[in-house]
């Protein structure tokens, strides 16, 4: 059965709205844990827009799962990874003005670069993923440079406005889902996954991780976190009646 990864970021952006001390994305994390994930996400962005380096230290020493660290490839980050040692990291393009993530990497004439980069975080025995969009030139590349798993961006399926377009979306997740099997990659899915769209990967193998941050963040400032994570765990779990 998947597993569902709760991203937190979006209660350290609503601490940053007032430049205050709650709510505390460590607490987030603790929540989510209680609630049925079974991982939590933090993006350590370069300009430290929402989550900071004091949370990703203090998630990775008081999370009871696994600590998933999202980051562009740069040296920085590189650093930050090797001395915190999370469970996974999956790289990531990131823009200063974008106001969430609006597409995979381009890992298609990178491939040494990315390979690289990638080594000394495998060398230490930390999971590696690439978040890519599901087309398959962009698979292949991912695939010669040795990262274990992909993470497909659902972004483009989720914000389809017509049924139609949707559907296209959907098929070509579907089929970027297969072509990734083939080539020996492990594949999550994530951006923009809700209580509703999810439903439509319930009956889709080879999934291993659902990465949903926003949705669950949403749905908690009404019914409160735990109770969220519980919601969307729920839903997940039908997917293996």
């Amino acid at each position: 059965m998947p597993k569902l990864v709760v991203n937190v970021d979006h209660i350290a952006t609503i601490r940053q709205a007032r430049l205050a001390r709650e709510p505390d994305p460590v607490q987030a994390a603790f929540l989510a844990e209680l609630g049925g994930a079974e991982g939590i996400i933090v993006h350590l962005r370069e300009d430290r827009r929402h989550i900071n380096d004091r949370d990703v230290e203090l998630i990775g020493k008081t999370v009871q799962t696994n600590l998933h660290l999202e980051m562009a490839a740069t040296e920085e980050m590189q650093s930050i990874a090797l001395a915190r040692e999370p469970y996974m990291v999956c790289l990531v393009p990131e823009k200063r003005q974008e106001l969430t993530t609006e597409g995979g990497l381009n890992l298609v004439g990178q491939e040494q670069r990315f390979k690289e980069f990638l080594e000394p975080i495998q060398a230490r025995g930390i999971h590696s993923s690439l978040f890519i969009d599901a087309e398959p030139h962009q698979i292949r590349a991912a695939s010669e440079i040795g990262a274990e798993f992909i993470e497909i961006h659902t972004g483009h399926f989720a914000d389809a406005l017509r049924e139609d377009e949707r559907g296209v979306q959907l098929q070509r997740i579907l089929e970027g889902i297969t072509a990734a099997g083939e080539l020996g990659l492990k594949v999550n899915l994530g951006h923009g996954l809700n209580y509703t769209n999810i439903k439509a990967f319930a009956r889709v193998p080879s999934i291993r991780e659902y990465s949903i941050g926003h949705s669950i963040v949403a749905r908690a400032s009404l019914t409160g976190l735990e109770q969220a994570v519980r919601d969307m765990v729920g839903i997940i779990r039908t997917f293996a009646d």
